[in-house]
């Protein structure tokens, strides 16, 4: 069972005491933003059914969320850099292990409480989400499905428990085309020697795991990619940290692997079946950025509603004008559209059901929720949702990497074409 510890408060202390003071000016604006960073949204019902354990997960992870997180996310993005408190943290209140089983260290809850996670964190800081979602839809999911007896003891404990991990698969010339890989590993003995760079890596500046794809045949083609358990101190080099438009606090790092050696026992799953790995993984892995997705949406309302009904024009207030009310209105209805999707695509993925199509779908509109949400928050509170003074402007900065990673919007719609059309030719 989940149970968030006392010592996370600890950052959340620490973290008070770095805002800025406000100019007097803006105090009226800034009311209602200050408002929803002490109170929990009052407007975001959940739409599926939850569990006792999913309801009382979410309602953790809300209050770590505001408690610990989100007194450091201006500092965090201003810096673009993760505050090491904040990983401490999510490893302190169990977050980084939640599909782990109990006896490896991790929460053992089901998927969709991974996907809860995701998205609360996100409804503060994409950065932290995307952190936590990475380590536990990928990595740690490519650990436990995978992963032999011997690798899941050694690894998932580290992992739940203080270890961040990472996936490699991304280079120059392989994006979309992730097979085009060109890193290379040669079998030396008892050891595998990784030559090749990576590019796009989330998590890579903090991690100390490192799943690496790479082909051991080229010859094979695609049949020669390998999944590697590759550790920092084998001699990974982080080349260089991109600068990014937003989710900056989150790490996005090349790599560069110069004759690093691996114990061959570090293959994960089957020398050749790497390639089997990465797309059944980013099936998976595509819900949680929806939900991610879906964070970002609703966390961009929440800020610039309750501005709406304290700042007054023209007598009365904003969101009393009728042009407002129907756009509050349609965005709220697409939230709304965008959690059904998700959680009923992590409700079919827990349940062992085709949820291919349904994943691709839910990232898809997933993150067309987001720019649209992101985007009206930033209008409805005018001069000062431009400013960095709240937490409209970031959110609309977040939220464009969801239609690119793990598959862009366009391989969504190839995705769900490909699986609709095959139904209806049969």
């Amino acid at each position: 069972m989940f149970t968030m510890r006392s010592a996370i408060s600890c950052a959340a202390r620490r973290g008070s005491s770095m805002r800025a003071s406000r100019a007097p000016l803006l105090q009226p604006m800034l009311q209602a933003a200050r408002s929803f960073s002490a109170t929990p949204a009052a407007h975001a019902p959940t739409s599926v059914s939850l569990s006792e354990d999913e309801q009382m997960m979410k309602d953790a992870v809300s209050r770590f969320a505001r408690e610990t997180v989100q007194p450091l996310v201006s500092k965090m993005d201003e810096e673009e850099l993760m505050d090491p408190s904040v990983i401490r943290g999510l490893f302190d209140a169990g977050l980084m292990g939640v599909e782990t089983p109990a006896e490896l260290g991790g929460a053992e809850a089901s998927f969709t409480s991974a996907i809860v996670v995701i998205e609360e964190l996100a409804k503060i800081d994409p950065s932290v989400s995307v952190l936590c979602d990475v380590h536990n839809t990928l990595v740690n999911t490519v650990f436990r499905t995978y992963g032999s007896k011997e690798i899941q003891e050694k690894y998932l404990p580290q992992l739940a428990e203080s270890k961040l991990g990472c996936f490699c698969l991304s280079e120059a010339a392989s994006g979309s085309d992730a097979f085009a890989l060109q890193t290379r590993a040669t079998r030396d003995g008892d050891h595998y020697v990784i030559n090749g760079s990576k590019m796009w890596i989330t998590n890579s500046a903090e991690a100390d795991v490192f799943l690496v794809f790479a082909n051991v045949d080229p010859s094979k083609g695609y049949k020669g990619i390998t999944c590697f358990v590759v550790e920092r101190e084998m001699g990974v080099a982080i080349a260089k940290k991109e600068k990014k438009l937003g989710i900056r606090a989150s790490s996005t790092c090349q790599l560069a692997f110069d004759d690093v050696r691996v114990p061959a026992a570090n293959v994960l799953g089957e020398v050749g079946k790497g390639y089997k790995i990465a797309i059944e993984i980013l099936n998976e892995g595509r819900i949680g950025i929806a939900a991610q997705m879906l964070g970002i949406a609703q966390g961009a309302f929440d800020v610039a509603l309750p501005y709406l009904f304290q700042r007054k024009q023209f007598g009365q207030f904003i969101g009393d004008f009728q042009a407002m009310q129907h756009q509050y209105a349609q965005i709220a209805v697409d939230i709304e559209a965008a959690r059904l999707l998700t959680y009923n695509a992590a409700r079919l993925k827990e349940e062992g059901k085709p949820f291919i199509k349904e994943a691709a779908m839910a990232k898809l509109y997933a993150s067309q929720v987001a720019e649209r949400a992101s985007s009206k928050a930033v209008e409805w509170m005018g001069g000062v949702g431009f400013t960095r003074e709240v937490p409209a402007e970031k959110f609309y900065r977040d939220c464009k990497i969801g239609a690119i990673y793990e598959g862009t919007s366009n391989i969504q719609l190839q995705t769900i074409a490909k699986i609709l059309s095959k139904d209806y030719r049969e």
